[in-house]
């Protein structure tokens, strides 16, 4: 009886009728199963589940509930769409783009050797760039429903060919490939060697290397754009991040590490397109196993819906010619290793290791070597009809992010010297034979005489090619990737006498910098100009740093909202989740803050919403941990504020090694855009923030701010008159906080943050020894250096006479410089070099540990005491106290001196 026939018996039945065949039918597969379990044993009963499951895929079926699918193109032939556009001309298209990434580069290291360059990366990806220029990735001109796309680093070169034939790019331009401070071809731009956008800010918008830094940051810019649309910033739009990453590329943490919030919040604007050519930079990402699988399992173990496209429309024939499964059966058996061989070696390979039963045999009877040849070469990822296949469903999809796993092959068509060996990424020219190879395989138009010259091939601007990439191109709004601003600065930040209130200090209150900057933000927050900017984030410390009111009073972003009662309600902290929510709060990774501050400190170029974040991390777990987000925030021209908290070595008491910050200072010197302050007090903090609003905002000066905030509590002064002169000071990062008064030789005491107050006190203990010490706040040791490194350049190279600013604002101020800093000495010494007089710097050096604070910085010796006996004896060193001074301070201030210093101990 014929499946039609069952099929209408089984309509006619009655709900009755149907219920009771059901309950039969579960019956009789449960006693079957049962049987097989008691007799056979459990191994039996998973191998016919897998048969079972190895008969739905060869039906079209698969399984939702699994965590790992046979090892197919989730998409059968039969359910392939048509394809939309010119097959043949797009198969040109990607093939010239290969020929000029490999002239280039090629081009490049026989110019200068070493030059670098990657030629198998883009020769193994340039499909799947090329399904989504010519279908799918909207441009500029798409307005709102423009796609934000993550590029894989090393494929550079071919973004660059395509470029060159739009148009954008001339011959000279490739020529001046990686050669970026003197382009050796004149009338040419450099290219970087890889995305970045503040080396070439009109046509890279991500930077995507370091690895592993695309991937988290595509993420969260899928939420932020979330964001915006949920808090009414921006009219939602059908706008898709699409990120490219390579399998390997998920060995590093941040690739994998925030799957889990793009499925939670349910992010279908977000598209991975993983480029599975098998290979990392030394070998096989994983030769004994098959990494798509493995990627599979992880990700729809996060929630994601996953689309394998691993071979090609070659394979289309022998699958379904294969009824019982044979082949899908050897496919599982393959391992990574074993198929990179096929594609090194072809047909002899293939025929003999894969097609190793006489089943198999027989399904490839009377294939010719060519056709098994191109069987090696016939993966998922260079199959255009299979690539818009997944994309078209990809973009279709609701509800949850989607991954395409494209299994490729890394070199492809480009020689026996790259295609499918393991120095495939570390190729830079090709040798004669591989150009003999590659032309043929590529069918570019080249004499054989022509070679040697290494040329580029463009059909011309009227050739069908180019026609029909501009054409496409135009038709999905402009050229991908292009960065255009559009926001420029002229919001209206708030000015001084909106922080006027900061200014006049805490009346004898004591209070925290940390306190000190959630007042300023709460006032920020209802201001009525910028107020729906700010984007407080904060990595699940927000009760830590006293934020707990500001959840109750503007919410944490949550999609869902908020389908519970917290068990705070009706009290003035209550946690608050809200779709409007205002706060990011990202639980326990400072990543993925970090990523929320690219987003939003982006936002301004992307989509002209000039949205103002503040990250608020512990600093020990800020600019250390997530350093190289932080470089690519400078790379990207972000644009916020840093907030370093709980800051320094002494003042977070008690929490020990792993929590005491005495470095962030040091590593904020390496990005030069980044502005980086240790204010003592509130007036500092706001004079800091009025400054960095209006060069962002207002001017649109592409720079950002680190500013380390602590949470030790005393009195606030008022800001010292005259007033203009401190806020310079500030800004400049040296001021005249407190001089000293009297008669004796003179010192000046250098204080930062949590250390000022303590330099005050040195100031009274020395005067009980005749000495008259000036007290300084040392804002930024980082503006001081490179204001000095500055002029120093333009006395030794432009023949001016100017001073650094820190020796001049020290001038008439006489006697050495005790500079205290609860960070390492490192950051006071940097302006050592700038003072004619003697200079002792006073920082901590060594690991942390638990105590108090008075016994920390008895310890690392940057307390009150230390700080007047180091004056001491500068002093003495000149003769300007007399010895005993020094044997009688000893005593007196109870310092216990050890021969070990304290960053041996």
């Amino acid at each position: 009886m014929n499946a039609d026939v069952l099929r209408q018996a089984l309509e006619a039945l009655s709900p009755e009728e149907m219920a009771r065949l059901r309950e039969e039918e579960n019956r009789e597969w449960r006693e079957s199963l049962e049987y097989v379990l008691r007799v056979e044993g459990f191994a039996r009963v998973e191998e016919l589940l897998r048969l079972l499951d190895e008969f739905l895929y060869l039906q079209g079926f698969s399984p939702q509930n699994r965590l790992s699918t046979p090892y197919l193109n989730t998409i059968p032939k039969e359910q392939e769409p048509p394809y939309p556009g010119d097959l043949e001309l797009e198969r040109r298209i990607v093939n010239i783009l290969r020929w000029n990434v490999a002239m280039m580069v090629t081009r490049a290291n026989k110019k200068a050797e070493g030059i670098g360059g990657h030629i198998s990366t883009y020769a193994s990806i340039a499909e799947l760039y090329e399904v989504g220029f010519n279908h799918f990735f909207r441009g500029p001109e798409a307005g709102l429903d423009r796609d934000l796309v993550f590029f894989q680093g090393h494929s550079s070169p071919g973004i660059y060919a395509r470029a060159f034939l739009e148009g954008r790019l001339s011959e000279a331009d490739l020529e001046n490939f990686r050669r970026e401070v003197h382009p050796p071809v004149p009338g040419g731009r450099g290219l970087s060697s890889y995305p970045h956008p503040w080396l070439m800010p009109d046509f890279w918008e991500f930077p995507t290397v370091s690895m592993g830094l695309g991937p988290i940051q595509a993420i969260y810019q899928a939420r932020f754009m979330r964001y915006l649309e949920d808090r009414g910033l921006k009219p939602r739009s059908s706008a898709k991040v699409w990120a490219f990453l390579g399998d390997g590329e998920h060995d590093e943490p941040e690739t994998v590490g925030a799957l889990h919030l793009a499925a939670r919040e349910n992010l279908d604007n977000l598209i991975f397109v993983v480029n599975a050519n098998l290979q990392r930079l030394d070998g096989p990402v994983r030769g004994n196993s098959k990494i798509i699988q493995e990627l599979e399992r992880l990700y729809r173990g996060a929630g994601w819906r996953v689309i394998k496209i691993v071979w090609g429309s070659a394979w289309d024939r022998l699958l379904a010619k294969d009824k019982e499964g044979h082949l899908l059966r050897r496919f599982e058996a393959l391992v990574d290793g074993e198929s990179q061989r096929y594609a090194a070696f072809g047909a002899k390979e293939l025929k003999e290791r894969f097609f190793n039963t006489p089943e198999l045999k027989r399904l490839i009877e009377g294939m010719s070597d060519e056709e098994l040849d191109e069987l090696t070469r016939s993966r998922g990822g260079h199959d255009l009809v299979k690539i818009h296949a997944a994309y078209k469903a990809a973009v279709e999809h609701r509800g949850s992010p989607v991954v395409i796993l494209a299994r490729t092959i890394k070199g492809y068509g480009m020689g026996p010297t790259a295609m499918a060996k393991n120095v495939a990424h570390q190729v830079k020219k090709l040798t004669e034979e591989d150009l003999k190879e590659a032309r043929a395989f590529l069918g570019i138009p080249v004499p054989e005489e022509k070679l040697s010259e290494l040329p580029y091939y463009h059909p011309g601007p009227d050739s069908p090619e180019v026609r029909y990439l501009l054409e496409r191109r135009k038709a999905l709004g402009g050229f991908v990737p292009e960065r255009r601003v559009r926001f420029t600065g002229g919001l209206e930040v708030p000015g001084e006498e909106f922080f006027q209130e900061f200014y006049e200090g805490t009346g004898g209150r004591e209070i925290s910098t940390t306190m000190a900057f959630v007042r300023i933000l709460a006032k920020l927050l209802r201001h009525p100009k910028i107020g729906k900017l700010i984007v407080p984030i904060v990595p699940d410390e927000a009760r830590t740093f006293g934020m707990e009111a500001l959840i109750a009073q503007v919410g944490i972003y949550s999609p869902q909202g908020q389908l519970y009662i917290p068990v705070d309600a009706g009290t003035l902290t209550a946690y608050k989740e809200s779709k409007e929510g205002q706060i990011l709060e990202e639980g326990i990774t400072e990543a993925g803050a970090m990523a929320d501050f690219i987003a939003a400190g982006t936002a301004y170029a992307h989509w002209g919403i000039p949205t103002i974040p503040f990250l608020i991390t512990y600093s020990m777990f800020g600019l250390q941990r997530i350093g190289d987000l932080v470089w690519a925030a400078a790379d990207q021209r972000a644009r916020g504020f840093l907030l370093g908290a709980t800051a320094g070595r002494t003042t977070l008491e008690g929490e020990g090694l792993q929590h005491q910050d005495g470095q962030s200072h040091i590593y904020a010197l390496a990005a030069p855009n980044l502005l980086a302050y240790d204010p003592a007090f509130a007036y500092e903090f706001a004079v800091i923030l009025e400054d960095g609003l209006r060069r962002m905002y207002r001017e649109g000066e592409d720079v950002f701010y680190y500013i380390t905030i602590e949470n030790e509590n005393y009195p606030h002064p008022p800001m010292p008159e005259p007033r203009e002169k401190v806020k310079e000071g500030i800004l400049k990062g040296l001021y005249l906080f407190r001089p000293g008064e009297g008669e004796g030789p003179r010192v000046q005491l250098l204080g930062s943050g949590p250390i000022l107050p303590q330099a005050v006190k040195a100031q009274e203990l020395l005067k009980g020894y005749g000495v008259v010490a000036d007290v300084w706040s040392a804002t930024s040791y980082k503006a001081l250096y490179m204001d000095a490194i500055e002029a120093e350049r333009e006395r030794r190279l432009l023949g001016k006479a100017r001073k650094p600013y820190v020796a001049e604002v020290l001038e008439g101020h006489e006697g050495p410089v005790v500079a205290a800093t609860d960070y390492l000495k490192a950051l006071p010494n940097l302006i050592r070099g700038y003072l004619d007089r003697p200079f002792c710097a006073l920082g901590t050096d060594g690991f942390g540990r638990s105590d108090t604070r008075e016994a920390l910085r008895d310890f690392f010796e940057v307390d009150a005491r230390h700080i007047a006996y180091a004056a001491l004896a500068l002093l003495a060193e000149e003769g300007k106290v007399p010895a005993k001074t020094l044997v009688k301070a000893r005593k007196e201030l109870g310092l216990e001196l050890l021969e070990t210093p304290p960053h041996r101990r």
